[in-house]
Formats: structure tokens, C-alpha cells, sequence
């Protein structure tokens, strides 16, 4: 082992210097050059920064640097992200994005224009007039649409969703909410009433009769018997009759 080679390393190095640092990784980290002004010192790390992908060899592992448009990538070939004014695009950093494609200034990323889809039109909606439906002649009708797909930034925009015409209905009275209620409460009272009054007068009859069963009945226990009085010409004899 060279002097200046140490085995007795920290932060995940193998070998290392007191110069150059990390010059070997341990297993399955990766060996990167950091630089430090003029100089440059390998570190180890468990996995790339940002601006550099990993390649894997039987040898060593490294970190590679991506292309200079690109945050992240994959290989150096193909972008996962794009640095600051710079659109993703099939992995490429693109600083417009092609035709039928639109920035998308939240990702980052050209993505397809999608235009605005809505339902078909609702029926048209009975006639009123003031939330109302009656007391009027003439009032209007609506009918709506319901947006099914809102649009993009360069998609085309969503067409009016509702429409109103005029209408014509038979002129009507409303009935007032509070007169028609009062009257079905009274209506209510009147019956319930009347259903109270047949079923005392019932009551009333049927006592009646009970009392007047039972007056009978105690006047036939105290009264006396009356005595059969024998009718004289019957009880005549023949005889005296003949004489």
C-alpha cells in the first residue's frame, strides 16, 4: 500500500488519501468528484446528487454527470427533470415545446392541449317568474349544460352553459302559503272536533241506557207481587146456576 494510501477511512470510503479522499467506495455506494475550488476529492455516497446519474461496474460504481440542461436523469441521454426555464419533454430539456403540445408551468413539462367538453342541453325548465310559477303571463324558462372536461391553458375554451328565453303561461292565482295552511289546520281541528263530540254524545247514550237497565232491574227486586184475584163468574158453580 502506497504511504499515502490509508485503510482506516471514514464515510463509506474503502481506500482514501489525505490529498485526493475517497479513493475507493465500499460495496453498493457510489464514488463521485466533488469540487473544492482548484481541487478536486471523491466521496462516497449511497446515491447520486442532483446533475449526476449512477452507472454500476463489477469494479466500482460511479456517479456520472448528467447533460447541462437536465437537474436528474436517467442516463445522460434522458432528462427526469429540467433545470429552471427548461421544459420536459420525452426526455429532453426543451426551451419551447412543440407544436400541439403546451407548457405546463407546474411540471414543468409539454403536455397535450386538452380542449373543454360539456354534457348536451339539459329540458327547458318550467316557466317563472320571480322563483314563482303562478301569478304571472310571461316569465322564462332555462335549460343548462354541465362541464364534463375543463380546458388547459391553450385548449379551447368552455361555451355558455346556460340559456334563458321568454315564456307564456295561463295566468293563474297562487294560493297563499299561509291562508291555505291556516285552513287545513282548521280543517283538522273542525274534524277532530267533531269526532271528539260523536264519541261523547255515544258515551253519554250508552250510560244512559245502562242506568236505566239497571233502575229497571232494581224496581222488579223491591216491588211486590200482585195476588190473582179470581174471577167470580168463572168460580160460579153450575148448580147454582141451574137453581
Amino acid at each position: 500500500v502506497h504511504p499515502n494510501v490509508s485503510q482506516g477511512c471514514q464515510g463509506g470510503c474503502a481506500t482514501c488519501s489525505d490529498y485526493n479522499g475517497c479513493l475507493s467506495c465500499k460495496p453498493r455506494l457510489f464514488f463521485v468528484l466533488e469540487r473544492i475550488g482548484m481541487k478536486q476529492i471523491g466521496v462516497c455516497l449511497s446515491s447520486c446528487p442532483s446533475g449526476y446519474y449512477g452507472t454500476r461496474y463489477p469494479d466500482i460504481n460511479k456517479c456520472a454527470k448528467c447533460k447541462a440542461d437536465c437537474d436528474t436523469c436517467f442516463t445522460r441521454n434522458f432528462c427526469t427533470k429540467c433545470k429552471s426555464g427548461f421544459y420536459l419533454y420525452s426526455g429532453k430539456c426543451l426551451e419551447k415545446c412543440p407544436d400541439g403540445l403546451e407548457a405546463n408551468n407546474h411540471t414543468m413539462e409539454c403536455t397535450s392541449i386538452v380542449h373543454c367538453e360539456t354534457s348536451e342541453w339539459s329540458p327547458w325548465s318550467p316557466c317563472m317568474k320571480k322563483g314563482k310559477t303562478c301569478g304571472f303571463k310571461r316569465g322564462n324558462e332555462v335549460r343548462v349544460k354541465e362541464i364534463i372536461q375543463h380546458p388547459s391553458a391553450r385548449g379551447n375554451p368552455c361555451p355558455a352553459i346556460t340559456e334563458s328565453r321568454k315564456c307564456i303561461v295561463q295566468r293563474k292565482r297562487c294560493q297563499k302559503e299561509g291562508k291555505g295552511k291556516k285552513n287545513r289546520e282548521e280543517k283538522r281541528k273542525k274534524s277532530n272536533k267533531d269526532e271528539g263530540k260523536e264519541t261523547r254524545q255515544e258515551s253519554k247514550g250508552r250510560a244512559a241506557r245502562r242506568q236505566n237497565r239497571e233502575q229497571r232491574e232494581n224496581n222488579s227486586k223491591t216491588q211486590p207481587k200482585k195476588r190473582k184475584v179470581p174471577n167470580k163468574e168463572q168460580d160460579l158453580a153450575p148448580a147454582d146456576t141451574a137453581h
